[in-house]
């Protein structure tokens, strides 16, 4: 008992807001500035998820590999939102596609959620919800429709949001944050088909 006391106190858990330009991976071959990079800890951290250099925004670091993996499965259907800019002037046409899923080369995305927050020029921003992990798949979702990404940002994971954190900035979750992420692995929607694909979950190299 005493010594899974003092494993759980180990397991670490923070937020960073990841930089474009920085990858999400623990280890980079190429040599280029790693999330991990962002937090002073000598705990061996890894990201919940990956996002691809291109994007900015929330990852979650920890070194709790049970918890992590469970938070990555699709059956727990954890919901990633993005702010993105896109070309063009978005028409409630094109949110009704997002909102249906869409049609991508491996199959048919799951509904996202998909809301205007503004029109900026000759761009529109949105926000979108989904909780799948496909490879560049709001990028791919919002060209499928006909508004190429300018830039995206993911602001939310799970019960997590950004909030005022500035780019390269980490914080440590509070114990109740932990908690809510806790409770997101706990629960299994009914609809949810058990998935198990290689490695027990969606595969966490693939960059949305």
């Amino acid at each position: 008992v005493e010594g899974k006391a003092i494993a759980a106190e180990s397991h670490q858990y923070y937020v960073v807001n990841k930089p474009v330009g920085v990858v999400s991976t623990a280890h980079d071959p190429e040599g280029r500035p790693k999330v991990t990079d962002l937090v002073s800890s000598e705990a061996r951290l890894y990201p919940v998820g990956r996002l691809d250099a291109a994007t900015s925004g929330l990852v979650v670091l920890t070194n709790d590999g049970g918890l992590a993996n469970r938070l990555m499965h699709p059956r727990y259907r954890v919901d990633k939102t993005y702010r993105a800019r896109v070309q063009g002037t978005v028409a409630e046409s094109a949110l009704a596609k997002l909102r249906s899923g869409i049609e991508l080369r491996e199959g048919r995305t799951a509904p996202a959620e998909a809301g205007l927050l503004a029109r900026e020029g000759d761009s529109t921003v949105l926000e979108l919800a989904i909780h799948e992990g496909r490879k560049h798949q709001v990028r791919r979702m919002c060209e499928a429709v006909g508004h190429p990404v300018e830039s995206l940002r993911r602001i939310g994971y799970g019960p997590l949001r950004l909030g005022e954190l500035g780019p390269g900035e980490a914080r440590r979750l509070e114990p109740e944050e932990v908690e809510r992420l806790r409770d997101v692995g706990r629960s299994t929607p009914a609809t949810a088909p058990d998935v198990h694909p290689a490695g027990g979950h969606s595969d966490p190299r693939k960059a949305e």
